[in-house]
């Protein structure tokens, strides 16, 4: 899968594509390498980035302060490292969710 790769540390990195100003805040599908985030927030003064980490804190539940916005603030296009997560739980959960 390339929208998501590990570190030695256990962390995992996660490429995701946002689509801000949605009807609703779900995973749409694939966008090209990266999957698609749609997002309620408008993309002004963070908000959807923030919406973006309290949404994936929320659907892996996880805290939001193990949540990292790597690259991308100012993109659709966002590299987002997951702390406190393997791998494999959250390619489990990404494909429970598409289901």
């Amino acid at each position: 899968m390339t929208y998501l790769s590990s570190y030695k540390d256990g962390r995992v990195l996660l490429r995701l594509y946002v689509q801000p100003k949605s009807s609703r805040n779900a995973f749409a599908g694939m966008h090209g390498d990266s999957m698609k985030l749609a997002i309620t927030a408008a993309p002004v003064d963070g908000k959807a980035n923030k919406a973006v980490i309290h949404f994936l804190a929320s659907f892996f539940k996880i805290k939001k302060k193990d949540i990292t916005i790597k690259h991308g603030l100012q993109s659709r296009t966002k590299s987002v490292l997951l702390a406190g997560l393997g791998l494999h739980a959250v390619q489990s959960r990404l494909e429970t969710n598409s289901k």
